[in-house]
């Protein structure tokens, strides 16, 4: 990559798509951002130019990806959200398609796409098939690329890690599903994003597993976030869907989506764990010791943030 080209990311004042874009302007590159909420308070202080999606306008999209060598894709939806049609994993899976068409459409000589270990068009949950399906649309589009497959990322804006702290902070026991031992791989989402602007400068089509250098069962996850905030609790065996029901009713109080039955079940089957190297670097169980007093301080709240994209696009 030479310095001064154009960069897009999307999503890039959300999660992991603000640290690929943190990273691509301390490295001198021009870096826009596609987002369904232009109007987000920008991080960047200005240096990041807002675009909405615009899938329902391709050849606006495409205009908005001109000039721009590479793209970096995070765009995705953790659950279906039944009062959006614009939040499930169908519109999803169509929306990127016609971002690809569009990249492809504008010249992007690259791009560096955001998916999830264990992909299969064959897995009965709908994340991994549509992801799976994402994939093999960008292998056959022509485009160079790069396909970055994490399991479970973690840093101070990640909902999964700060949430079992703040269950942590707050209950006496905690409950995990079943025996607890299915296996999860945490990567730092700095890694994450250090791993995609590397693969943005090469030329060849590659596959990664990006996965953090522990590996945890679940139960030894819980153990390992309580010890760092200094919130150990006895752990209790319980049925998957006493668990939803009672990530339901907290979820309710708070008027959020706590966890699916589908996240749930994804989680045992061991979807979260690859027999791959790791790629990152930082380690979870010094990150979470590093930044105790944050964790787990507040809940996560992720319709709050679906609510933030909700935001009139702006026009082009």
């Amino acid at each position: 990559m030479r310095k001064n080209e154009l960069h897009v990311v999307t999503g890039a004042f959300g999660f992991s798509g603000k640290y690929i874009a943190q990273r691509l302007l301390e490295a001198g590159y021009q870096v826009r951002t596609l987002t369904n909420s232009p109007h987000r308070a920008n991080p960047f202080r200005g240096r990041i130019t807002a675009f909405p999606y615009n899938f329902d306008k391709p050849r606006k999209l495409a205009e908005s990806l001109k000039g721009a060598t590479v793209l970096y894709n995070n765009y995705w939806v953790r659950f279906n959200y039944h009062n959006a049609v614009s939040f499930s994993y169908a519109e999803a899976v169509k929306n990127t398609n016609i971002l690809f068409d569009a990249a492809r459409e504008a010249g992007i000589k690259r791009v560096v796409h955001i998916s999830i270990t264990n992909p299969s068009e064959d897995s009965p949950f709908e994340y991994f098939r549509g992801k799976a399906l994402l994939e093999r649309a960008l292998a056959e589009s022509g485009l160079s690329h790069a396909i970055l497959r994490p399991a479970v990322l973690f840093g101070k804006e990640d909902i999964l890690v700060n949430n079992i702290a703040w269950f942590l902070r707050r209950f006496p026991v905690f409950g995990v599903f079943c025996r607890g031992d299915y296996c999860l791989q945490p990567i730092y989402v700095d890694d994450l994003a250090r791993l995609a602007v590397e693969h943005g400068g090469r030329t060849g089509n590659a596959v990664i597993d990006a996965i953090g250098p522990e590996t945890y069962t679940y139960r030894e996850l819980v153990k390992t976030i309580g010890a760092g905030i200094g919130k150990q609790r006895p752990m209790i065996s319980i049925p998957p869907l006493a668990g939803y029901i009672l990530g339901s009713l907290i979820g309710e109080m708070h008027g959020d989506v706590t966890l699916t039955l589908d996240e749930i079940k994804g989680l045992m089957a061991g979807l979260l764990c690859t027999g791959s190297p790791p790629a990152g670097s930082k380690r979870l169980s010094k990150w979470v010791r590093e930044n105790a007093a944050l964790v787990g301080s507040h809940y996560s709240h992720e319709l709050a943030r679906r609510k933030d994209r909700e935001k009139p696009y702006d026009q082009l």
